[in-house]
């Protein structure tokens, strides 16, 4: 599954629009995280903490495209008086846009690294130190754009790891895989 699906994000990144008709893009975001893991472990006192940050930049012809994606979200898995969370996500994307010229819905599918981490804080008894994964996993999802060299973008995407995923004891779902959904809203610059 993992070369499969790696061999499809290397050729359709091939695939792209060629560099005269492809347009450089960049698109900071703000985001919400729902589903899966993006709740309190089983911890008390906890508070749970949806807001992701990110950007995503690439190029987008008419109808590929290729995003870079990073996100980051402080407190992931929820903030209690014993610990913190953070979550990142680089991910290498395609894009497969419909060419409509004052809004552009698009698809994308990608690769990359999904990155969880459980942080003590002082007084901590409960966890015996910091743990991280860092995890192969993939996205996948769809928006729209709407706007010409400066617009606004929204999508939906769902994450979800290749691997067993545990941090500091704890199995995050029933099929030990970490996964979660991601809505979004951001500006778009095209260039």
């Amino acid at each position: 599954m993992k070369t499969t699906l790696l061999s499809f994000v290397a050729a359709a990144a091939l695939l792209v629009s060629s560099p005269a008709a492809a347009q450089g893009f960049v698109s900071p975001y703000i985001g919400w995280n729902f589903g899966g893991e993006a709740k309190c472990l089983d911890v008390a006192g906890c508070e749970e903490h949806t807001t992701a940050f990110g950007v995503g930049f690439g190029s987008l012809g008419r109808v590929f495209g290729f995003e870079q994606e990073f996100g980051y979200t402080k407190n992931f898995f929820g903030e209690a008086p014993t610990y913190g969370s953070d979550m990142l996500t680089v991910m290498s994307n395609v894009m497969i846009t419909v060419p409509i010229p004052a809004v552009k819905p698009y698809f994308l599918t990608g690769i990359g690294l999904i990155r969880a981490h459980v942080e003590p804080t002082v007084g901590s008894i409960v966890f015996a130190g910091g743990n991280a994964t860092n995890e192969f996993g993939w996205d996948m999802g769809g928006g729209l754009i709407v706007g010409g060299s400066f617009g606004v973008r929204g999508d939906i995407r769902y994450f979800k790891t290749f691997q067993d995923v545990e941090i500091a004891g704890f199995s995050l779902n029933s099929s030990e895989k970490l996964n979660f959904g991601r809505a979004s809203v951001g500006v778009f610059f095209k260039f």
